[in-house]
């Protein structure tokens, strides 16, 4: 079959797809299954600081569009090849990387390219960590999209694969590359809003009344949808199950929760050198929207760190007033109030007031005999800190900034500014978020053992099943 046009994996052994471990590193030109092997082969070619990168991008939606564009636009990268089990989606990604893009219905064909230095994985959720792992176990160095896993234990795999391959794992937590989020963790850090009380996160809008009950039918031409599926359960194929309204079901997302709750609360994590909560607490429900999806319309999480909590709302249902968009947050101090978003961040600063005259002039009219009353106020006027504004961001800019500090690392060898460690912290927050609301119980966190306190039911929702042949697949990498 000619490179330029769409291929799948050959069947080989056992199992739906027909491919074991040891076909797959066939496949992917590795002759032996042995951990050796792997290093070897992840340690093959070392790009020097000129050479040129060859990309892969694994799933063509929206956002893996936006990620061929950027990687497109920085002058060391080709586009080498595009997956997708949606066909017309191969065809419109190789359309826009040009005649030497490869096109692959199947991406273990595409792992297999030895020209290929990096992937792109730009997958629905349930994908992300299982075409990461083997990825790296086939010697590419990775970007992949956030969230990072599809539940908490594959975060841990993931981390252990990449460290034995020694590969790269770049997040994709674009904020982390922009100025303007750069610059706004920088005053936070600094103490111009002095001791960090609290963090809230929201984001509201309305899609009433919902998606629809469209039923259950084939999928579309072009749509492998068994390869679409992998390691999530065996359903009927449905029209919102699928194509982009994938997020709305368990079995591939967790909501926004996990789709914005990532970008936000890594601001917190960036800022503030968090790396666990000490509990999260979680309540909502699909409650206003009427169709056939599953995740909430409505949701409230309050996530406990040492020294200060995170409240983060999001709805599906009621737009209220405009915030501050995807990834926006307010950072609550004792002198202040930094708000920060993709277009820029402001600081607000507090008014000096005399405690006494806080609570004697909370009402115009005076307190009784024996209450407080006012004084004379000496601090009137005067701030806790200094105001600052910036209105820089550019989202997009920052996808082109993450990028190229991917592939600055790829040729470094450091590690990447969302690393791959930091990453899992994140998620797991979020994770541990859904888990509490689908229990209706408080979470108490262990971060060294990486368990849930005193809960055996909701320590059993840290890891799920994957369906065959991909549980081999799995096996074989935890292995190695």
């Amino acid at each position: 079959m000619n490179k330029g046009t769409a291929q799948s994996a050959p069947r080989i052994g056992p199992g739906p797809l027909g491919l074991n471990r040891r076909g797959f590193l066939r496949t992917t030109g590795a002759a032996l299954g042995t951990a050796s092997t792997l290093t070897a082969l992840s340690a093959s070619r070392v790009l020097g600081a000129n050479e040129r990168i060859n990309v892969a991008v694994i799933g063509f939606g929206l956002i893996g569009r936006i990620h061929t564009n950027s990687f497109m636009d920085q002058p060391d990268v080709e586009i080498r090849a595009v997956a997708d089990a949606y066909g017309p989606r191969v065809d419109e990604g190789a359309a826009l990387a040009g005649s030497r893009c490869a096109k692959y219905a199947d991406f273990r064909r595409l792992l297999g390219d030895k020209n290929i230095d990096a992937v792109v994985v730009a997958t629905p959720d349930h994908w992300h960590a299982l075409i990461t792992m083997m990825a790296c176990a086939a010697g590419k160095d990775v970007y992949c999209e956030k969230p990072l896993t599809l539940f908490v234990q594959e975060g841990r795999w993931m981390i252990d694969v990449a460290r034995r391959t020694k590969r790269i794992v770049q997040v994709g937590v674009q904020n982390r590359s922009g100025p303007n989020f750069q610059k706004a963790g920088e005053s936070i850090r600094a103490g111009h809003i002095g001791e960090v009380v609290s963090v809230q996160n929201n984001f509201f809008r309305n899609v009433m009344p919902g998606f629809g009950n469209p039923p259950d039918c084939d999928p579309p031409p072009g749509l492998d949808y068994d390869m679409w599926l992998g390691p999530a359960p065996k359903r009927p194929y449905n029209p919102n199950r699928s194509l982009y309204h994938f997020r709305w079901f368990w079995d591939y997302s967790g909501g926004q929760m996990t789709n914005l709750g990532q970008h936000s609360l890594d601001l917190v994590h960036f800022y503030l050198g968090a790396t666990a909560p000490k509990s999260v607490y979680s309540s909502g429900g699909r409650f206003h929207l009427k169709d056939n999806c599953e995740v909430p319309d409505t949701q409230d999480t309050v996530v406990e760190y040492p020294g200060f909590n995170a409240v983060c709302q999001y709805r599906e249902c009621a737009a209220g007033k405009p915030g501050l968009g995807m990834g926006g947050l307010v950072f609550y101090g004792t002198k202040g109030s930094l708000a920060t978003g993709r277009a820029g961040y402001e600081l607000v600063p507090d008014a000096k007031i005399n405690p006494q005259n806080a609570v004697a002039k909370v009402l115009p009219s005076p307190h009784p005999v024996g209450g407080p009353q006012p004084v004379p106020d000496s601090q009137a006027g005067q701030f806790w800190t200094e105001p600052e504004k910036d209105q820089t961001g550019e989202a997009m800019k920052d996808y082109r900034r993450h990028a190229r500090n991917f592939l600055d690392c790829v040729k470094s060898r450091k590690q990447p500014i969302a690393d791959i460690e930091s990453g899992h912290q994140v998620v797991t927050v979020c994770h541990l978020a859904n888990i509490s609301l689908r229990t209706g119980r408080k979470i108490l966190w262990d971060p060294h053992r990486e368990e849930i306190v005193g809960d055996k039911e909701a320590n059993k929702m840290l890891v799920r099943p994957y369906r065959e042949p991909w549980d081999h697949e799995l096996h074989a990498l935890l292995k190695g």
